[in-house]
């Protein structure tokens, strides 16, 4: 009795030393190896003139020249897109990167979605949802 009860507490302690291991890291979508998509990290809106500037903060902890975050857009909430910032390279030596780009919001929009595109996978990841300032 004594020894299954030793095999049975040996087999619970790996289990759980199994699972533990396989636990989601840090970030919106886990450890580099399982994600699949860019996350945006941050967002900053301000208007400029006719448009509103978006500059995006974008963590893609793959990047190589083979397969990186390759664009990311501004949304409404029902799928509507406002515009696309497409991107040219990898940013391996600069992670999280930010860039810049200028979209016109309709009018009685309050507030967008913005979002990643991996270039194997398309769009997805972490996204932020931010208000429209007017």
């Amino acid at each position: 009795m004594k020894s299954f009860v030793l095999s049975l507490a040996a087999a619970a302690v790996t289990v759980l030393l199994l699972v533990g291991c396989s636990a989601p890291g840090p970030g919106p979508s886990g450890p580099a190896a399982e994600r699949r998509f860019p996350d945006i990290v941050g967002v900053e809106v301000t208007p400029a003139d006719d448009e509103f500037s978006f500059a995006v903060t974008v963590s893609s902890p793959y990047d190589t020249p083979e397969r990186y975050a390759d664009a990311f857009r501004v949304r409404a909430a029902d799928g509507t897109v406002f515009g696309v910032n497409e991107l040219t390279h990898d940013h391996a030596s600069e992670q999280p990167f930010t860039r810049s780009f200028d979209v016109a919001i309709p009018e009685g929009v309050g507030e967008v979605v913005v979002e990643g595109r991996d270039q194997a996978n398309g769009w997805g990841g972490g996204t932020q949802t931010v208000p429209v300032p007017r």
